[in-house]
C-alpha cells in the first residue's frame, strides 16, 4: 500500500536542463546570440545540440552553420542576456 502523503507532495516542475552548462558551453550559446557559427567552429556544439539548445541550418552554398534553439534563447534570457 502507498503512503497518502507521497501524493500530497508537490512535484518538482522539470527543467529543460538536466545538467548545468560548462563555462565554454555558455561562452557558445553567447557567440550564437548574434549569428551562426560553423560547425566545426566550437567543439561544444555536439553536446549543446544533443541538449536542444542549438540546431543546424544550411546556407544555399550547402555550408552548415549552428543557431540558436528557442530553447537556446531562453537559457540566455534566463540569464538577462536577450
Amino acid at each position: 500500500m502507498t503512503d497518502p502523503k507521497e501524493h500530497d507532495t508537490p512535484r518538482k516542475p522539470r527543467t529543460m536542463l538536466r545538467r548545468i552548462l560548462s563555462h565554454h558551453e555558455l561562452a557558445t550559446l553567447l557567440l550564437l546570440l548574434h549569428s551562426p557559427i560553423d560547425v566545426s567552429a566550437k567543439p561544444e556544439i555536439p553536446m549543446l545540440q544533443e541538449a536542444g539548445l542549438v540546431e543546424p541550418i544550411t546556407s544555399e552554398a550547402g555550408d552548415v552553420r549552428f543557431r540558436l534553439t528557442d530553447d537556446g534563447n531562453a537559457i540566455l534570457r534566463g540569464l538577462g542576456l536577450r
